[in-house]
């Protein structure tokens, strides 16, 4: 008797067939089995803090163990904890002078889903959201959101944050404009001026629409705002142009200011309505922080000498690191090597690059892309960084991002001894 084949049909949707996968992720899987083969790896790709490094706040710690300890494992409000959000509201005000309602605060498990609310909230299918590159995630956003997306490369002679005037030509085409200051992946920040120019345009622009348009949105993801160092100032749109409070959306939290990435505790503040949009999307999506980190967060922002207290020396060890990187980097460049690094400014990063494209290597093997340049760090002096490409640049640019926040200071001299060694061998 003749067998029939089954045949399995495991089509899905456009969207999900065609979502691209992380660039970091694939980079971090290739550390990751060398270190598992037992090759010492400085991993300098992670966006994330090492915890026997940059521990949460004890005070933090303790408050979640106490809420646990009270049972508070049942559903949280759908917008957040009240108490949590009274908190927030007056950590906004009284250290960036921001004045918002708790009502006007939105809670949920860390930034991504707040950011992902808000491409759901306020993007149709194949509106224009407008970014720049080198940036995170706004790709993929704009893809899940079903969004046209216009990129804007933007110049290291410019810190790689974007001017008004790249923006300007495609303003009117816009329903969004997706901005990060201190932005991820450079540790580079809005100047006063650079980002009041763009203030301007989305007023200009929102005056032109008037009110029968979708307004120009603008969002502000400010997640490293507090990691500032030197002579470095946050500058941010409401704060800038008072108008601007109609049409700008903050995503934030404390992943990133107490080391606290998988505490998942962020929150999003902007126009009443855009926030109601935004919890009712999130409550279906269940995307709540967990009601005792919320509690423990509540409590732990309420006792302003325990923040002030971490963050003084929080801030002094990754400032610590990010000019020993800058130190070694520029000491390379002054001996020739084609390398560079802009002065730290804040968040974990430093922006380095590396031009090495066209080298050749101790075994006749050309560098021939900024993939190959990418491998041989890894391979050669065992660093691994991050190729801006991997955040939407050309694959041509030679600039990387590299993350602090897993690096052991007293490794950091090492790290430059085979990274020379490595450039010496080039020719």
């Amino acid at each position: 008797m003749e067998q029939t084949q089954n045949i399995v049909n495991n089509k899905v949707s456009v969207m999900a067939e065609n979502l691209i996968g992380s660039e970091i992720i694939k980079l971090a899987g290739e550390v990751k089995a060398k270190i598992a083969q037992g090759e010492k790896i400085y991993n300098l790709t992670i966006g994330d803090f090492n915890p026997s490094l940059f521990p949460i706040p004890t005070a933090l710690k303790n408050e979640i163990v106490e809420a646990y300890v009270n049972n508070e494992t049942n559903y949280p409000a759908a917008n957040g904890m009240e108490e949590l959000r009274v908190q927030v509201a007056d950590f906004l005000k009284t250290r960036q002078g921001l004045n918002y309602s708790p009502n006007s605060i939105l809670i949920s498990g860390g930034a991504r889903p707040l950011i992902y609310a808000l491409y759901q909230t306020l993007i149709d299918k194949n509106d224009t959201v407008l970014f720049p590159v080198p940036s995170w995630n706004n790709n993929h956003y704009s893809h899940l959101s079903g969004a046209k997306q216009q990129i804007i490369e933007t110049k290291p002679e410019n810190d790689f944050m974007p001017t008004a005037g790249e923006l300007k030509p495609y303003i009117k085409e816009a329903t969004m404009i997706a901005l990060c200051s201190p932005l991820n992946p450079t540790g580079t920040t809005f100047t006063k001026e650079g980002l009041a120019e763009i203030c301007q345009l989305v007023l200009e622009e929102n005056q032109r629409r008037g009110a029968n348009e979708k307004p120009l949105y603008l969002l502000f993801d400010q997640i490293y705002w507090v990691l500032t160092y030197g002579e470095t100032q946050h500058f941010d749109p409401v704060s800038l142009f008072p108008e601007m409070r109609d049409y700008t959306i903050y995503i934030d939290g404390i992943s990133k200011a107490f080391a606290a990435t998988g505490v998942r505790v962020g929150w999003a503040f902007g126009p009443q309505k855009v926030m109601d949009k935004m919890r009712a999307i999130l409550s279906h999506v269940g995307a709540w922080s967990p009601k005792a980190e919320q509690v423990a967060t509540a409590n732990f922002l309420a006792n302003k000498s325990e923040v002030d207290e971490y963050l003084h020396a929080f801030k002094k060890n990754i400032h610590k690191r990010l000019d020993a990187f800058y130190i070694g980097m520029t000491k390379l460049k002054a001996k020739g090597y084609h390398v560079d690094a802009i002065p730290p400014q804040a968040a974990i990063y430093l922006t380095v690059k590396f031009d090495l494209v066209g080298k050749t290597t101790a075994n006749g093997h050309v560098l021939e892309n900024i993939a190959d340049v990418t491998a041989y760090l890894l391979n050669k002096a065992h660093i691994a960084i991050v190729p801006f490409y991997a955040f939407g640049t050309s694959t041509s640019s030679p600039w990387y991002r590299l993350s602090v926040g897993t690096a052991d200071y007293d490794e950091i001299d090492a790290m430059f001894i085979l990274i020379e060694k490595a450039l010496e061998e080039l020719h």
